[in-house]
């Protein structure tokens, strides 16, 4: 794996914490309380702040299809776990997988261990 590809899906794990946790903020915080109680001035700026973590995730996304040549499945099953509550955090776990995995397939190859 190269540094691009590296820092590629090290942004993309950084951003998908906040984006899976701002989902259900805007659900409990925004909506609910919206509609339970007279609290209604905080749907407007955690739509917001969610909307613009989704959108950098979906560019981030996009990053990390480009350099690291993912498969459609893989790009298709991260943008769903987007839109799930709490999904982005599956995600960062497998996010960390692959990260690990591409740090030991490239410092094999530096070694020489394979060919790959």
């Amino acid at each position: 794996m190269d540094i691009k590809t590296a820092s590629a899906l090290h942004r993309l794990r950084l951003i998908s914490i906040p984006e899976a946790l701002s989902f259900p903020a805007l659900i409990l915080f925004g909506s609910v309380l919206s509609r339970v109680s007279d609290i209604d001035f905080l749907m407007m700026p955690l739509g917001m702040i969610h909307g613009i973590l989704f959108v950098i995730y979906a560019v981030f996304l996009l990053d990390v299809w480009m350099k690291a040549k993912w498969p459609l499945g893989r790009v298709a099953l991260f943008f769903l776990l987007s839109l799930i509550p709490f999904g982005g955090l599956y995600g960062d776990k497998r996010l960390k997988s692959y990260e690990a995995d591409g740090v030991i397939a490239a410092r094999a190859r530096r070694e020489g261990t394979v060919s790959a």
